[in-house]
């Protein structure tokens, strides 16, 4: 199953975990700490706490598939293989990278949403203008990478520097400001089971767990990964745990300077979205906010580059494996680069960044993912599993199928949460796109259809002999 000795193989555990954590913290804790605290009030940290546990056990199925199959691509190959690459698997990688179409943008559309939202800072706006911000960013980006580009290891130091340096700063604001335990006592004695269960919570880990998703990058660079076997699985382990803390830290942090019913009656009233800002200006002054927001903003634009960068080469790879349309497999004539997936991509999240607010995008981010993608996986795993059993299993997760099982509820759990309005969208883009494969199918004599055919070919033949 894992093919280790290949010269591609340059990345250690090391710049694995570093990978993961860079696509795991972008604009994502700064704009959705004070939405969960909306929500939940003095039980904010418990849902940070679940994103975290729900991202462990996910990874559970990811470290697996990942370890066994390290190959480019991730859920592309891990869908194709679980589901039969000559059957049901090439509608699966289809409906994938058909979702991708429409979840990509909307993970580019939160950046730059967010984006605007911490502009308003430095520049107060009203919702038009903010929206052209964001759109603009959009814009931006797109020329940034409407060019050959030679090597990502740069851009990827600046922005986990940023992150870093950002993080770093606001966890040691709190812990000198000397009031860094009272909110952990308050959000323990704010527990309460009924909460759990509740459909608010689930609202509010739709929101943290935007911010984990990317634990699972190493494995769309699986390729690439010295000894994939063992360093998948501890690089997403890893990086889960340390950005827990840190988001934990963050959330403390905050809310040691800035009490949590401040931030909720800030967001029941629908004011200051930048509630970073404010809590460095309270610690430091206006001057080092302005600059702390700054900050911020860089790790928006630098995470908008790298998501539009690295979901480009999506329908591009599936096009040239000849699976999903041609068009998508081209290149630019003298740049090299797949520039009709980077427009298409741009051009929807372009629309989306004016469209929608931000709490309504990251639940269709997560919505888009779910069914096909993390639902699909777990699925899979099990056929797998049943199909070729676990002798040759670089990783297999501990008390199988349990967390499978637990992934798949807690990942229905969180669907459900996303809305009504959020579900029946997905509903609307996985049906059209079942309608786009079976037609594409039909003109190529793909599956199911060549099944049909073979099965006609084969009573045929049994007609004759008879």
């Amino acid at each position: 199953m894992d093919n280790n000795v290949t010269e591609n193989r340059r990345l250690g555990l090391f710049h694995s975990t570093v990978l993961n954590m860079i696509d795991m913290v972008g604009i994502g804790p700064f704009i959705t700490m004070p939405i969960v605290i909306g929500l939940m009030g003095g039980m904010y940290i418990w849902a940070w706490v679940a994103g975290a546990v729900l991202s462990f056990v996910d990874a559970m199925i990811w470290s697996e598939l990942g370890a066994a199959y390290p190959l480019a691509g991730g859920s592309y190959n891990f869908l194709k293989v679980a589901y039969g690459e000559n059957g049901p698997g090439k509608m699966m990688s289809f409906l994938y990278v058909w979702q991708t179409i429409i979840q990509a943008p909307l993970v580019a559309a939160s950046a730059a949403i967010g984006f605007a939202q911490y502009f308003i800072y430095l520049v107060p706006m009203e919702v038009w203008q903010q929206k052209m911000v964001s759109g603009s960013v959009i814009i931006l980006v797109t020329l940034l990478l409407y060019r050959k580009i030679e090597s990502i290891g740069k851009i990827g130091v600046l922005l986990w520097a940023g992150v870093v340096a950002t993080l770093g700063w606001i966890i040691f604001g709190g812990l000198s400001h000397g009031n860094f335990m009272q909110p952990i006592f308050q959000s323990a004695n704010a527990f309460h089971i009924n909460t759990i269960a509740s459909f608010l919570f689930g609202q509010a880990c739709v929101k943290t767990i935007y911010s984990y998703l990317g634990y699972y990058n190493v494995c769309h660079l699986g390729g690439e990964i010295k000894n994939p076997g063992k360093n998948i699985p501890r690089s997403m382990f890893i990086s889960i745990f340390a950005i827990a803390v840190l988001y934990l830290a963050m959330n403390v942090s905050v809310t040691s300077v800035i009490p949590w019913q401040e931030i909720k009656a800030w967001q029941d009233a629908g004011t200051n979205n930048f509630v970073i800002s404010t809590f460095i200006e309270r610690l430091y002054g206006f001057t080092a906010a302005k600059i702390g927001t700054v900050m911020i903003l860089w790790v928006a634009v630098a995470s908008l580059f790298a998501v539009m960068l690295g979901y480009s080469r999506v329908p591009f790879a599936a096009a040239q494996d000849g699976a999903f349309f041609k068009v998508f497999a081209k290149l630019h004539p003298t740049k090299n680069f797949p520039y009709v997936s980077l427009l298409v991509l741009a051009a929807f999240a372009f629309v989306f960044s004016l469209l929608f607010r931000m709490g309504d995008v990251i639940s269709g981010i997560l919505a888009m993912r779910i069914m096909v993608q993390f639902i699909g996986q777990g699925v899979g795993l099990i056929l797998l599993r049943k199909r070729k059993g676990t002798t040759n299993l670089p990783f297999k997760m501990p008390l199988y199928p349990i967390p499978v099982i637990l992934a798949i509820a807690m990942w229905l759990f969180v669907f459900y949460a996303t809305g009504k309005a959020i579900m029946i969208s997905f509903a609307i883009v996985l049906l059209s796109g079942i309608i786009v494969y079976l037609v594409k199918a039909k003109l190529k004599k793909e599956w199911p259809f060549a099944l049909l055919n073979e099965n006609i070919l084969k009573e045929v033949e049994n007609i004759g002999s008879d």
